[in-house]
């Protein structure tokens, strides 16, 4: 890396999952980056589970990878196991998952960025924006300093206004021992953001050697070679299997008893969590009648003992969460290495976002993974990747990075965020995409390289890797199938069993596309539309679509207002 200067083109502020592909891809870009972290050592953590993909969200980390971002190649290079979701169903909704050694996972992050010749990092906190003019300028640092920037992205995950709960423990924080985004999360209010709060939360860390394994049902790793990355050949670390167990009426009960001490009961915590991945609590509450729920114990690491019990994330107080583990079979002697707790964090309304992840308010801010409302590894590298893209475009008057939803999963979750805005934690599902049949997880390279290659955010040696793979899908066209990539073969192979279903699916596409030209009224200007009713005229006030296409997302905007919206841009064109 370069010596460390105090201007450059973007600063990336957080060093998780969308600050570290935000970096990357910025860097990639020809900007001049600056990665600011409050700890070097804990850039590409993995804060919760120990996991990479699955439904949905391994869809995003192949679409990342299409763009040469981090994450799928971190992954292949942690992987302890590897498993297929939905493998019995077609390869639209299928979602690779693997398990990932913490430690090698982030060790594989930091490699990866140490390679970019464009990048620094730079250990410090952020606690207030430069703000000039209205644009941002920079950034100010805990010592006084000051780093000077056209473009920032906030990356800062559950760490802006973070504040962790556990029993009537309370303390400021991001993730446990490590400290919260305080000065800059009281500067961003104060700048009258439209700023609410959000919770997420983590389940205890079990000493596996604690376990009793023999007890438990095994999940061994999928036997079939496949990889996150078609960078990536072959598996280099030795697989463990996982087990499953199931919560029991005891574990119930001793839950029931004590929900009077949970801060998502007593008050303490006011935000909304996922619906999708609840807590263990919500689960006991909300599906009280099931007489169990499944736990997948998952190794952290080859050279670690910890377990990360998959299925009980908690905040219930210490003594209760050692109750409810030993209640569960396999777990009788399980010893609790860290407790399990939840995280109170800001969030910014993504409505206030353009597709570019840009702040409309302030010129030069863009915003990245949880602080748009998001859960998840997936879901915050994949808008990493976009504003990073887009935050070098700002600087260096580059074309933007836009995607629309014919196009990628990047783009429907974008799409659904700036146009929809989140009541809980935004999580990737395949049922989102109304194109998924062409969006498949295996296809994702084929799709979207030319676009990223375009967009100058391919690397030499990916460049290298998409030209011999293109040569490699003319040879499959000519019926010449040696020498060729397996996963290639049955990439054409499913193009050609979905082929009828593409080419209807094309022209839904297409006529899309021409609505996307419609321009609509926005604002006080939709007073003039005849036929809008004062609601309907509300969700498009408050969503701000620019196009009949983009009403047509709108959330509860019915077709009669999209008629009306048409007509009148029909009259006034």
């Amino acid at each position: 890396m370069f010596h460390v200067e105090q201007v450059y083109d973007v600063i990336v502020i957080g060093g998780g999952h969308a600050g570290t592909e935000a970096a990357a891809a910025a860097a990639r870009r020809g900007a001049r980056t600056a990665l600011l972290s409050h700890r070097r050592d804990r850039i590409g953590v993995m804060s919760c589970n120990p996991s990479i993909g699955g439904l949905g969200k391994g869809h995003l980390v192949r679409e990342i990878d299409a763009f040469d971002g981090l994450m799928a190649r971190a992954a292949d290079a942690a992987a302890i196991h590897h498993r297929m979701l939905n493998r019995s169903k077609g390869l639209a909704v299928q979602g690779p998952r693997i398990q990932a050694d913490r430690t090698r996972y982030a060790r594989s992050i930091q490699a990866q960025l140490s390679q970019q010749p464009q990048l620094a990092i730079i250990e410090g906190e952020a606690v207030a924006l430069i703000v000039e003019s209205g644009a941002v300028a920079g950034v100010v640092l805990a010592d006084a300093s000051e780093i000077r920037a056209r473009s920032i992205v906030i990356a800062t995950g559950t760490f802006l206004g973070g504040r962790i709960f556990r029993g009537d423990e309370q303390e400021e924080g991001g993730r446990i021992g490590e400290a919260g985004a305080t000065k800059l999360a009281r500067q961003l209010r104060a700048l009258d953001l439209p700023i609410r709060r959000l919770k997420t939360g983590t389940p205890p860390r079990l000493d596996g050697r604690t376990i009793d394994w023999a007890a438990l049902t095994p999940q061994p790793s999928d036997v079939d070679e496949w990889t996150m990355s078609p960078m990536s050949r072959g598996r280099p670390l030795p697989q463990l299997a996982c087990a499953i167990s199931r919560t029991t009426e005891r574990t119930h009960a001793i839950i029931r008893d004590n929900l009077h001490r949970s801060p998502l009961h007593t008050g303490a915590i006011e935000a909304g969590g996922p619906r999708y991945c609840p807590s263990i609590e919500d689960k006991i509450r909300r599906f009280g009648d099931r007489d169990g729920h499944q736990v997948f114990l998952e190794p952290e690491g080859l050279d670690d003992p910890l377990v990360y019990p998959n299925g009980i994330s908690t905040s219930l107080p210490t003594d209760v969460q050692i109750a409810l583990v030993r209640s569960i079979p396999g777990l009788a002697d399980a010893v609790i290495v860290t407790p399990g707790y939840a995280v109170e964090y800001d969030h910014v309304d993504p409505r206030a976002l353009d597709h570019r992840l840009a702040l409309g308010a302030m010129p030069g801010l863009f915003l990245a993974g949880q602080i748009n409302g998001t859960t998840g590894y997936e879901e915050a590298g994949a808008q990493g990747l976009v504003a990073g893209a887009n935050a070098a475009a700002h600087a260096l008057d580059l074309a933007p990075l836009l995607l629309d939803r014919a196009t990628s999963y990047l783009a429907v979750m974008i799409d659904d965020l700036v146009l929809q805005g989140v009541t809980e934690p935004y999580r990737m599902l395949t049922a989102r995409a109304e194109y998924r049949l062409a969006l498949r997880a295996d296809n994702a390279e084929t799709r979207l390289s030319t676009i990223a290659d375009e967009h100058a955010l391919l690397g030499a040696a990916r460049r290298a890797h998409v030209a011999a793979r293109a040569r490699q899908r003319e040879a499959i066209a000519r019926g010449e199938h040696c020498g060729v990539d397996a996963d290639l073969l049955r990439e054409a192979e499913e193009d050609a069993r979905y082929a009828p279903y593409l080419e209807r699916q094309a022209d839904e596409i297409e006529r899309m596309r021409r609505d996307a030209t419609i321009a609509i009224p926005r604002g006080d200007a939709l007073v003039h539309v005849n036929g809008l009713s004062n609601e309907m005229r509300e969700r498009l006030q408050i969503a701000n679509p620019h196009t009949l296409d983009e009403a047509s997302r709108v959330r509860g905007v019915t077709p009669a207002a999209l008629t009306a919206l048409w007509l009148y841009a029909k009259a006034s064109a």
